[in-house]
């Protein structure tokens, strides 16, 4: 269950192809206990509503217990009560609102919490010496989610916000949120966007207008879609989030075979998320020997320790939420820098702690 058409669609896509790629390779190798994997993909398309019919679709048609996803925090909000009272899994490799750690037992993921990426954007603004901050932010639970947790942890360190700005995730000309947040003079501006277009929409038009200052922001802005509409004016953004580390021979790995598969590679975290998701619920579907033993499967989560294209010795928490993992600052590079191997952005080191 991702979210194939709405905000979250490129991300979505790539991680149902993510994990395509996985049970194609789980299955040329024996499969588990010489029984194939089979992905049946139902689009939650980025919104709870939708997430919920396409729950109950494979619940109630298909008959699954173990699901794998959502995409978008607010699919992942929507399903996840369902899910807990009627003791189904819900694994999400790219969800990362915070209530999720609060859904209950049945629920997992293998992204970090916005609490911490909002942290470590926080501390990373204050470091970097901006003092008045301005925010511009998708109106989607996993936008506001960081905007949120962002801004708590500024103002933690001492920094204020001078201008804030909404937008649906239906809208494509920013330029009046934006010409607000310009004219309160901030030393930097944080987007905050559920969907890439929309992310490379807003840094293009922020260039646009005049505005010359820092630019911060999440994963989504630091897609390859995103970028390749921001173009050079996405050139020095900032971002916070978590990434394959480049030592790590798993991760690269995947990363080729995508590329050999698909011929593209776009947010190389969460591609890796979605496959490492797939081969965890393996691991524990060989244990446990049953599709439909969904305690059995929970109690393996909470056992596991795993290795692969995310990092390595990584597990879970009592609450479901990822243990082991942790967040580095990118910026992006010029157009004419960008490459297929960089995916558009050099890797300045692991977010600041204070």
């Amino acid at each position: 269950m991702e979210s194939l058409t709405g905000p979250g669609e490129t991300y979505g896509t790539v991680a149902v192809q993510a994990k395509q790629m996985a049970v194609d390779e789980i299955n040329a190798a024996g499969g588990i206990n010489g029984r194939p994997l089979e992905l049946v993909v139902e689009d939650s398309k980025c919104n709870a509503q939708d997430s919920i019919t396409a729950y109950r679709k494979l619940t109630d048609v298909d008959g699954i217990k173990i699901i794998l996803g959502t995409s978008c925090s607010g699919a992942m909000l929507g399903a996840a009560p369902l899910a807990e009272e009627e003791g189904v899994i819900l694994f999400s490799g790219l969800a990362t609102n915070p209530d999720i750690a609060e859904a209950g037992d049945y629920i997992f993921r293998t992204s970090l919490n916005d609490i911490l990426v909002g942290i470590d954007t926080g501390n990373t603004l204050w470091a970097d010496g901006v003092r008045q901050l301005a925010t511009i932010t998708e109106s989607t639970d996993y936008a506001e989610g960081v905007r949120r947790t962002t801004v708590e942890q500024f103002e933690k360190r001492g920094g204020e916000v001078v201008a804030a700005e909404q937008y649906a995730s239906d809208v494509t000309d920013f330029r009046s949120q934006l010409t607000k947040l310009v004219a309160a003079q901030p030393d930097a501006i944080h987007i905050s966007a559920q969907g890439e277009f929309a992310g490379g929409t807003v840094i293009k038009q922020l260039r646009e207008i005049g505005y010359d200052g820092p630019l911060y922001s999440e994963i989504v802005p630091a897609g390859t879609t995103a970028l390749e509409i921001a173009g050079d004016a996405a050139t020095g953004l900032k971002a916070v989030f978590v990434d394959l580390d480049p030592a790590n021979a798993k991760g690269q790995e995947v990363l080729g075979n995508f590329r050999a598969r698909y011929d593209y590679v776009t947010l190389p975290w969460y591609l890796g998320s979605a496959y490492d998701d797939v081969y965890i619920a393996a691991e524990c579907l060989k244990q446990t020997g049953d599709d439909q033993d969904a305690d059995g499967f929970r109690d393996c989560m909470y056992a596991i320790t795993w290795s692969g294209a995310i990092g390595t010795d990584y597990s879970f928490d009592e609450k479901g939420e990822v243990v082991g993992l942790s967040n580095v600052v990118v910026e992006i590079l010029p157009v004419a820098e960008r490459t297929e191997e960089n995916y558009g952005y050099r890797v300045l080191g692991p977010a600041p702690t204070e």
